[in-house]
């Protein structure tokens, strides 16, 4: 889950995350009408799952081998038979007899085999090439050194697919419920060419709903049934629309004034409502964090971004509690570290991973130390002063919130410390934060599955996302082994990580400020809704009005 931009994930997780509500009941029948009305806090910018960057709704009109279905578990999908060889890496899934395109065509097993190709295409500009890592062939094909047609997947026949992997995967059933390994319709690409996904009518769909009335542009659109889907009997809901909302007091008004069934609260809104009956909270395994630029242009920026004890004053002055309770108020949680609570459980003893990854006075409020090891830094760096910016993308509300708070807090705590804020359009906070264009960047990251590798990869030296581009040789062989020699010994494999998120916590590479928790206003009447903190967070397939 990587930017909040794009189709199904969030503008901060809302935009296409969002859901959950019902329309009243119909005024000519004693049926309530199968249809939610739901906000949108962008519009869509693509509808072509190989170019998402993100991925929160398509499992609502893309599906895979396998969907994801409640408490982030791994359910059936277009795949009704599934093997998996003894050494771990060898997967063959067969197709149902009935999966469908929602134009009529049969899904077969080379439509997964050519949208894995197409995906890991260079000039598809995929920005999520980096999760078939482990995958035959797939790290050679993100490196540019082996030709996307050497992917591991093959048909065997019309309907049996075979996936090659290079290590065993232990996170690999909940991987292929991701949208990003659906198939794709070479034969409807190839028929719009440059049209497709321009429109909503230039795409097809394997999963429960298909997209229409989306033109490219506009704030709205809307999901219908897909009659061809192959469970279509259990879909209950016959269109779902969105109408793109930006500010939340317009979108407050619509639901009060019963032209939407779901309204986000802001923080201030929280306080209001919170007793209310309609009131709901969602987790999303989402970690909101400071990254560090340590190859600042700025040499001697540079030199302040590298000292430990200067980074570790930093995380010492944040009073998260506060932040969480006082400042944002919305339900949001302090964090432990880098990887969100409730995402993966110790397969030994089922503890939590948050827990586990937990150092001493590394996510907790020292002021007192925070200024012995700021005092420490500036004597190793002969200096007096510290000027540094902090950019965050303002089209996020809490945004501004947060960083006036950080730059009292740090100010107020570290002697000499003199922070400028930098809010700029979220786009251009992407762009300067991909070329390295910044001190300090209020970033986040949410987990795509429900395994901790997922946070843990990002830090990793040769990782593009890695903004900041810390670096670090024992780390990066630390998650080589847990994604390789240890791959096939979860216990093992679990305590590699663990180490790894420790050294996270014990650098400060990456300062964690609060697990983000959403609020809604949201009617009584939607039941059988999905939500999970991980992957597609929203799923309607079992949805209905009462």
């Amino acid at each position: 889950m990587r930017k909040w931009t794009g189709f199904g994930l969030v503008a901060a997780v809302m935009a296409l995350s969002l859901g959950l509500a019902a329309c009243g009941q119909s005024a000519s029948s004693a049926k309530p009408t199968q249809e939610l009305r739901l906000p949108a806090t962008a519009q869509l910018d693509t509808i072509d799952l190989a170019k998402a960057t993100g991925y929160g709704q398509t499992g609502n009109v893309f599906e895979g081998f396998y969907r994801l279905g409640k408490n982030g578990q791994v359910a059936p999908g277009l795949a009704d038979k599934v093997q998996e060889s003894k050494d771990q890496k060898t997967w063959t899934f067969h197709i149902r007899d009935n999966a469908k395109w929602s134009n009529g065509d049969k899904i077969t097993a080379q439509d997964f085999v050519y949208s894995w190709r197409r995906t890991l295409t260079p000039a598809t500009k995929s920005s999520y090439t980096n999760m078939f890592s482990g995958i035959k062939n797939g790290d050679k094909i993100i490196a540019g050194k082996a030709d996307p047609s050497t992917i591991g997947i093959r048909a065997k026949n019309r309907q049996t697919v075979v996936v090659k992997l290079d290590r065993p995967i232990a996170y690999f059933k909940i991987l292929m419920a991701y949208p990003l390994f659906a198939p794709q319709n070479k034969k409807v690409i190839d028929k719009y060419g440059k049209k497709y996904a321009t429109k909503s009518e230039y795409m097809v769909y394997s999963g429960p709903f298909k997209i229409t009335n989306w033109s490219g542009t506009g704030n709205t659109w809307s999901f219908v049934k897909n009659n061809q889907y192959w469970d279509k009997n259990v879909v209950k809901l016959q269109k779902i629309k969105y109408q793109v909302v930006t500010n939340p007091q317009t979108g407050l008004s619509l639901y009060q004034n019963n032209k939407l069934d779901f309204a986000n609260l802001t923080n201030e809104q929280v306080k209001n409502y919170k007793n209310d009956k309609a009131f709901k909270e969602y987790p999303y395994s989402i970690v909101i964090h400071l990254k560090y630029n340590f190859q600042d242009a700025d040499k001697e920026k540079r030199r302040i971004m590298n000292n430990q004890n200067i980074r570790q004053a930093i995380a010492l002055s944040i009073n998260r509690s506060q932040l969480t309770k006082k400042v944002l108020g919305d339900g949001s949680v302090t964090p432990t570290g880098f990887v969100a609570s409730g995402l993966a459980k110790d397969p030994k003893t089922g503890e939590d991973f948050a827990k586990q990854q937990t150092v001493k006075n590394s996510t907790t409020y020292n002021p007192k130390l925070a200024q012995q090891k700021w005092a420490q830094g500036l004597k190793q760096l002969g200096i007096k002063k510290v000027d540094l910016s902090i950019m965050a993308g303002n089209d996020d509300a809490a945004a501004s919130t947060v960083t006036q708070y950080l730059k009292g807090a740090l100010e107020k705590n570290l002697k000499g410390f003199d922070l400028k804020i930098q809010n700029v359009p979220a786009s251009v906070a992407q762009s300067r934060a991909t070329s390295g264009d910044f001190d300090l960047y209020l970033s986040h990251w949410g987990a795509d599955f429900n395994d901790p590798i997922s946070f843990l990869q990002i830090p990793v030296s040769s990782n593009s996302l890695n903004y900041g581009k810390w670096s670090n040789k024992q780390y990066d062989q630390l998650i080589n082994k847990a994604q390789n020699q240890d791959a096939g010994q979860p216990e093992v494999r679990w305590q590699d990580m663990v180490k790894a998120a420790k050294m996270l916590n014990q650098t400060q590479s990456f300062t964690p400020l609060y697990q983000a928790n959403y609020a809604y206003l949201q009617r009584n009447t939607a039941k059988g809704i999905i939500h999970n903190t991980a992957g597609t967070q929203w799923s309607y397939k079992y949805a209905y009005i009462k």
